[in-house]
């Protein structure tokens, strides 16, 4: 276990770690887990405590998440036993091209200015998913669950260190309308500076009055439309008028005596992050020392090979057949696990051959990206003293999206269509109506049939990386839920580049360094996981927040008759 923790801007680091008898939420900003805490206090369930996180990250957290963004949520109803996946996430317009990200000389536009651009938004689906969760798992009206939202929004609240950061270097995003909000007059906000967004609580009003209609069939829609289409943007109402939130099943898989859950394709973390310990389960690595070189090397090799498969097969299933039972068939399982030869990096690592593994002979696929970090998005989870549970991984795409601000609306517009490969013609290039390979992954995690862990992490493709060596901490090495978030994490895709978090030794730099390996020169935060351990024994609730950003966790140890709101 490391001494410190990641991040020791993070003044409170108590507040990041709870224990609860009734309840539990943790999010990454504290207002918001308040916001939840409170709706749980006064009888709210864990799906009424997410939707109103949701709106509360909303304000305190909009360059991750918000009015613009999608997300998938998982829950599970304790009472009929039931998992289910909502997923709200973003669609490609119809009138997208499948070269918009090449220039006329077929070469690849560069990310910056393919990623800050009208064409680059998707339509967003986070709004309609939570209404959607809230009328088949909740219990309380929409109206109620935002107008702590709307409070934080017209009351204001003290921007925090991170606030200041995202500000710091990524502020060059943002287009006029985003400068003014988070630049007024120039100055970029800081640390301790009071801050109201009245536009985006007039947003919310609206929401209250009229529903999630309002978004994506009236005046919020008609705005966000106007807004693309002034600066050369796809997207119409028609776009917004045809999107459809599913209820879908999630996908499973064994680990141990373990069961995961987790959102499946076209989300590609949750299969990922299954293959990923199926691949280490053969190799026991807990009988590794928890800082030893050996567990490092492991989760590199095998992070390595989840994620060639994962660039190669996964995709929008709509569009492309996804071989999930060769992925995960026992036989493949060897077969990947051999490629870790304990001598050095296997150069030689590529994406396999399922297919054959499920009776089909589709040809091998190809791996034409590299994965890179990012440190979007947001994951917030609640359970309810009922034993229910709500989990979502939510996010604008990039760190304040594509900077493109509603104006009048206050909310900043998602940049989802870059997580599509920009070159034509790929399993996950963008087309028409695609919902492109995203690698969210709110997680819950069964022992016995009984749910004994929820979490999840923002981080674009680290995802993978972090939700798994959380989980392996916990389940693996018995970790005390927060210690296990804190324990230094790695990352690489599919080449020699290890990111790396502070606490990470130089011996073990220096030794995977020796075997092939290449450590970027400064430690990098990787992910910002929210947990929540649930302890079947005693009924106790244990909930840790990533010291990685300015987040809490809450447990409920005192409940109210008097009704929320």
């Amino acid at each position: 276990m490391k001494n410190v923790y990641k991040n020791q801007k993070t003044k409170d680091l108590n507040q990041q770690r709870a224990m609860g008898k009734y309840g539990m939420v943790a999010s990454a900003m504290n207002e918001a887990t308040e916001v939840g805490a409170e709706v749980l206090r006064k009888g709210g369930n864990a799906m009424d405590a997410v939707v109103a996180v949701q709106f509360a990250l909303s304000v305190v957290e909009p360059y991750n998440t918000g009015i613009g963004a999608s997300g998938f949520i998982i829950h599970y109803d304790n009472k009929s036993k039931q998992m289910k996946v909502i997923n709200g996430h973003s669609q490609a317009p119809k009138g997208i091209t499948k070269d918009m990200f090449v220039d006329n000389e077929g070469n690849i536009i560069p990310h910056f200015h393919r990623s800050t651009v009208a064409s680059s938004v998707a339509i967003p689906g986070i709004i309609k998913a939570m209404d959607t969760a809230l009328r088949e798992f909740g219990t309380m009206s929409l109206d109620k669950l935002i107008e702590p939202a709307v409070q934080l929004a017209e009351n204001g609240f003290t921007v925090n260190w991170h606030w200041q950061e995202a500000i710091e270097k990524l502020g060059h995003r943002l287009g006029d309308d985003g400068r003014r909000f988070f630049i007024p007059e120039g100055k970029p906000l800081v640390e301790g500076d009071w801050v109201t967004n009245t536009n985006l609580a007039k947003t919310l009003r609206i929401l209250q009055k009229q529903g999630v209609k309002a978004l994506y069939e009236g005046e919020i829609g008609k705005a966000i439309v106007d807004t693309l289409q002034k600066m050369d943007g796809i997207m119409n109402i028609e776009d917004l008028n045809q999107y459809e939130v599913k209820i879908e099943e999630p996908i499973t898989g064994k680990y141990k005596q373990y069961e995961i859950a987790a959102p499946g394709p076209p989300n590609a973390g949750g299969l990922s992050v299954i293959q990923m310990l199926k691949i280490l389960e053969g190799f026991q690595i807990e009988k590794h020392n928890i800082s030893s070189w050996e567990k490092y090397y492991l989760l590199s090799e095998a992070m390595r090979l989840t994620s060639a498969d994962k660039l190669a097969y996964l995709a929008d299933p709509e569009f492309a057949d996804i071989p999930i039972e060769g992925l995960l068939h026992d036989d493949y399982i060897k077969e990947r696990q051999n490629l870790i030869n304990w001598k050095a990096r296997n150069p030689l690592i590529d994406c396999g051959n399922p297919w054959p593994y499920q009776g089909s002979s589709n040809k091998k696929g190809e791996v034409k990206a590299i994965q890179t970090t990012g440190g979007e998005t947001t994951h917030f989870t609640a359970v309810d003293r009922w034993g229910n549970i709500a989990a979502c991984t939510s996010s604008i795409e990039h760190v304040m999206g594509s900077g493109i601000m509603v104006p009048g609306y206050g909310f900043l517009l998602n940049n989802d269509l870059t997580d599509f490969w920009p070159e034509p013609q790929r399993t996950n290039s963008i087309e028409p109506k695609k919902f492109a390979s995203s690698s969210k992954t709110p997680t819950i995690v069964f022992k016995d049939g009984k749910p004994v862990l929820t979490l999840g992490s923002p981080g674009g493709p680290t995802i993978l990386s972090s939700v798994s060596q959380v989980l392996i901490n916990i389940l693996d090495y018995k970790m005390d839920v927060k210690d296990a978030i804190e324990e230094p994490r790695i990352y690489n895709s599919t080449g020699p580049y290890i990111w790396w978090e502070e606490g990470l030794s130089k011996e073990i730099r220096d030794k995977l360094g020796k075997m092939g390996f290449e450590f970027l020169e400064n430690a990098k935060t990787i992910g910002n996981v929210q947990a929540i351990l649930i302890d079947q024994e005693n009924g106790n609730l244990y909930g840790a927040a990533d010291s990685s950003r300015p987040g809490s966790a809450i447990g409920i140890n005192n409940v109210t008759s008097k009704k929320f709101g």
